[in-house]
């Protein structure tokens, strides 16, 4: 029996992805949005604060989402990263963050990230009945997320990393 080489298996993986984007595609990557439009701009405005937020310019970030809601309030990824931005500016900020948290959820309730983080504002006001729903959700969608936020629920802290934050678009 003839064995191919072990770069064969690679190299088909490769042009599988290459000639299929969806198939390396994690199945809350958001869709291409048309080129200017209302929602094409959103969209740049989004993108423009994903990058704010990864470099830790949570006030910038949130104008940002802020702006690309103005033209799309139906963009839950912009809401989940706009509570994200407002949770990270201090608690002052949280019922506004808990309602766009929501909103993020209303509109793609399979948005792991806004279960994530939402279960780390819940902690911090001290409601650990509404965390732990929140754990119990991202058990089944994101069995990563859900370690980090049983860590927090266990006094750990959350590290405001990336991980609630939703990705740009393409």
């Amino acid at each position: 029996m003839h064995r191919k080489p072990w770069w064969i298996g690679i190299l088909l993986g490769a042009v599988v992805l290459l000639l299929c984007p969806a198939a390396g595609a994690d199945e809350s990557d958001p869709l291409p949005a048309p080129k200017g439009t209302p929602r094409g701009r959103a969209v740049g405005l989004y993108n423009e604060g994903v990058a704010l937020l990864r470099d830790k310019h949570y006030a910038a970030a949130q104008e940002k989402f802020e702006q690309a809601l103005a033209l799309d309030e139906a963009l839950a990824e912009a809401h989940n990263n706009l509570a994200f931005s407002l949770r990270t500016q201090g608690m002052h900020h949280a019922e506004r963050a808990l309602r766009h948290y929501n909103r993020a959820l209303e509109l793609k309730p399979d948005l792991a990230q806004a279960y994530m983080y939402r279960g780390v504002l819940f902690v911090r006001m001290g409601d650990l009945s509404r965390a732990r729903a929140d754990h119990a959700k991202l058990l089944v969608l994101d069995r990563g997320l859900a370690v980090e936020l049983e860590r927090v629920i266990g006094g750990a802290s959350d590290r405001d990393g990336a991980a609630g934050v939703a990705s740009p678009y393409d």
